[in-house]
């Protein structure tokens, strides 16, 4: 079974940039599409960018855009999701996640592994 682990998150000053990282283990990704995701409090989960694990072909929700790059580690089986220019409105949970296939990125459900989340806090 495979376990997905983040870490990285913190407490942060708006314009600030801090890197995640999703660390995998127990598989192979070789035909994974791996996502960020995020929730804050009172709001549903939603899509922040994802991989293909192969190609390294990405996606990103057009709210970070401009600001979020995620990219992926083959050596060491791990997915990061660099985020610059960090604005309060980013504060959430984190979660990474880990599918077979690629399509419906953008739709939590359809992720099978699940990370138990890290805390970015994004102050004014």
């Amino acid at each position: 079974q495979v376990q997905l682990v983040e870490s990285g998150g913190g407490l942060v000053q708006a314009g600030d940039s801090l890197r995640l990282s999703c660390a995998a283990s127990g598989h192979s990704f070789s035909d994974h599409t791996i996502g960020w995701f995020r929730q804050a409090p009172g709001k549903e989960r939603e899509f922040v960018a994802a991989i293909r694990w192969n190609i390294g072909t990405t996606v990103y929700d057009d709210s970070v855009k401009d600001r979020f790059t995620i990219s992926r580690d083959n050596t060491k089986n791990t997915v990061y999701l660099q985020m610059n220019t960090l604005k309060p409105e980013d504060t959430a949970v984190y979660y990474c996640a880990g599918k077979r296939g690629i399509i419906s990125a953008r739709f939590p459900r359809t992720y099978d592994y699940w990370g138990q989340g890290t805390q970015v806090t994004v102050s004014s």
